[in-house]
């Protein structure tokens, strides 16, 4: 751990551009000067007038005033490395209170570094992420979880072995699909509880540690992904985020961590993703295959009590292209639910149909809108409510969900005032996530938001959250 600390701490100091050694004020270089007494002044009619410049580089050195801009900033420059990385402080409350949970909704401090190095046959490239973070409290590092005082965003390898082929294996984030925050045939791992609590969007995808192998052709392009263990979403725990607890029927939070039985097996509880895709003039049309687990608990075990990842299988498309000044995107999925075929399993998700439509365009000058649609639609309903116990609150045969996207931009596009919007009419609840940040100069940037949730029932996938409601702020300084 010492050993640890100082490394950190060197990487730290070696991250910022070190000055150069200032030239001595004039009068006061004894070299120069006596060098200056010692030469006899030319003839004359040797004295050069009116004599063309030198081409740069053959005449005498030009004194600069500071350090040389083209000298290396620090030891990434020198090793061709492109470095770079953030500091970050972030705070959030909670709007009220709840008994299950701290008040702090967050509280962390975040240094991150980025480093990519590209040579002729492969690119190497590393994101860590160094935080304390006092709500949670817990520093032993789990990065399945993303929780303790280091989380590895990356640490890949892209190689490049044929010039149709792209093979990068390692840890990675891994993102496709159509949706704005409404995901179905994306099934990589998300980070609701980074979501929920007002860190930045970029931290609702969670890490893969998987193969993406990209295969293009002129008829098509196919990707496959390959996780050779399981990677489940970071989902709610109820270590953060208080939530409903299907088998109390009641919300909860820390007084009841959710245990889970997860697929964590080598080469045997793996995952399969697949897109095929390819441009059809200006539109964009794919196919999409999954084989592996519900990414989120999807089930639990009647005996045991723990939370079960059930097998799952999806297939699915999605076309998006202009349309009327703006872009139009359409999205389908069919998730079947491999461990329950026929629905009867009240303990196990049911298969379900999803749909989802969207369109997104600037509807006045620096203001932009995008709306969608989308649709949750359980097979074999009638199997499903049969067999549900007395005690569980049964689910909608169909769920519907509206969002939209207002972004305006102000100042020179230094101010961003966003909204994003979700509201589901057949669960009567929904979620707003307001933000304004400020681009203070091209360094730092400083941001205040919210987290706000509403819904008439405990139960309902928004309605559940409603005490977690908070607000944020953070500042941000990159380099």
């Amino acid at each position: 751990m010492r050993a640890l600390s100082v490394f950190l701490t060197a990487l730290f100091f070696c991250a910022f551009p070190l000055q150069a050694e200032p030239p001595l004020p004039s009068g006061l270089d004894k070299e120069k000067s006596e060098k200056k007494k010692d030469s006899p002044s030319l003839p004359q009619g040797l004295k050069p007038q009116n004599a063309p410049s030198l081409p740069p580089g053959l005449g005498d050195p030009v004194k600069k005033e500071g350090p040389d801009p083209s000298a290396p900033k620090h030891w990434a420059d020198r090793l061709g490395i492109s470095f770079k990385g953030f500091t970050e402080m972030r705070a959030g409350l909670r709007l009220q209170a709840d008994s299950h949970e701290k008040a702090a909704s967050i509280g962390e401090a975040r240094l991150q570094f980025s480093l990519e190095k590209e040579t002729s046959f492969a690119t190497a490239s590393l994101t860590a992420d160094f935080l304390y973070d006092p709500v949670l409290n817990s520093h032993k590092i789990e990065l399945e979880s993303g929780n303790g005082w280091l989380d590895i965003r990356e640490a890949s390898l892209l190689f490049r072995p044929f010039n149709f082929t792209d093979l990068k294996i390692g840890r990675q984030v891994l993102t496709w699909g159509t949706g704005d925050l409404l995901f179905i045939n994306d099934l990589f791992p998300k980070d609701w509880n980074s979501f929920f609590t007002g860190r930045d969007e970029e931290y609702l995808k969670a890490p893969s540690d998987a193969a993406k192998l990209s295969l293009f052709s002129q008829m098509a392009n196919l990707d496959i992904i390959y996780t050779p263990r399981f990677d489940a979403d970071r989902f709610i725990d109820g270590k953060r985020l208080s939530y409903f607890n299907t088998a109390r029927g009641v919300i909860t939070g820390q007084n009841a961590i959710v245990q889970t039985n997860k697929p964590q097996n080598w080469f045997k509880d793996d995952e399969l993703s697949l897109r095929l895709y390819r441009n059809f003039s200006s539109a964009e049309v794919a196919l999409y295959f999954y084989d592996g687990y519900w990414k989120s608990p999807g089930g639990q075990n009647a005996e045991t009590s723990l939370a079960l990842f059930p097998r799952l299988r999806s297939y699915g498309a999605s076309l998006r292209r202009p349309l009327f000044n703006g872009i139009f995107h359409a999205e389908i999925g069919f998730y079947d639910s491999l461990d329950d075929k026929t629905g009867s399993d009240p303990f196990i998700n049911n298969s379900e149909f999803r749909l989802l439509t969207g369109y997104e365009r600037e509807l006045a000058p620096e203001l932009t809108g995008a709306f969608q649609y989308y649709q949750e639609r359980l097979k074999n309903y009638d199997a499903y409510n049969a067999n549900l116990p007395a005690s569980f609150t049964a689910r909608d045969k169909v769920r519907h969900v509206l969002t939209a996207r207002l972004t305006k931009l102000a100042m020179n596009q230094t101010l961003t005032w966003s909204l994003f919007a979700y509201y589901s009419p057949s669960d009567k609840d929904g979620y707003l996530r307001p933000k304004v940040s400020r681009k203070i100069t091209d360094d730092w940037l400083a941001e205040v938001g919210a987290n706000i949730f509403f819904g008439e029932n405990d139960h309902s996938f928004f309605g559940q959250f409603q005490k977690n409601t908070n607000a944020f702020l953070a500042l941000r300084r990159s380099f």
